[in-house]
């Protein structure tokens, strides 16, 4: 059964707890499980940059809408708007974005610095790097298969 610290775990990201689940058969933690774990990947790949791959992504989105909404931008990474604000004020920091007023001064426009383009350019090669170790562990049929499972969720 589910020690004390794993039914709470469970409970607070997958709700109701069956007696007889058990974590191999949980989709919610088998998925989380594995997100972690092809996170780190990426992270290690990353990690000579000094970003992670949620703030890589999050550039890549960026830099393909620039100029973008904070609104626009949650939109397409399906977060939402103070999680994507948050973030972004973290790679303005960085020097990787800059963040200035839309047209109505309501609404912050986001887009790509110099240092932000550098790390976009550096970062695809360690990132396609970790695409094809994915792709050589799994295999073509399995990968496409992956693919086709995580696009129907």
């Amino acid at each position: 059964m589910f020690s004390r610290s794993r039914l709470w775990l469970h409970s607070a990201y997958c709700g109701y707890i069956p007696e007889h689940m058990s974590s191999d058969t949980c989709h919610c933690i088998l998925l989380r499980k594995a997100s972690r774990k092809v996170s780190s990947y990426y992270d290690e790949a990353l990690a000579p940059l000094g970003v992670n791959i949620g703030q890589f992504s999050l550039l890549r989105n960026i830099n393909r809408m620039a100029p973008v909404s904070l609104t626009e931008l949650g939109g397409r990474v399906e977060l939402d708007r103070s999680t994507v604000g948050r973030n972004a004020k973290v790679l303005e920091r960085m020097g990787l974005v800059a963040i200035a007023t839309g047209e109505d001064h309501r609404e912050a426009m986001l887009t790509i610095t110099e240092a932000g383009h550098a790390i976009l350019k550096t970062g695809a090669p360690l990132w396609d790097g970790v695409q094809e170790a994915i792709e050589a562990r799994l295999g073509p049929d399995k990968t496409e298969q992956l693919r086709e499972l995580l696009k129907a969720l």
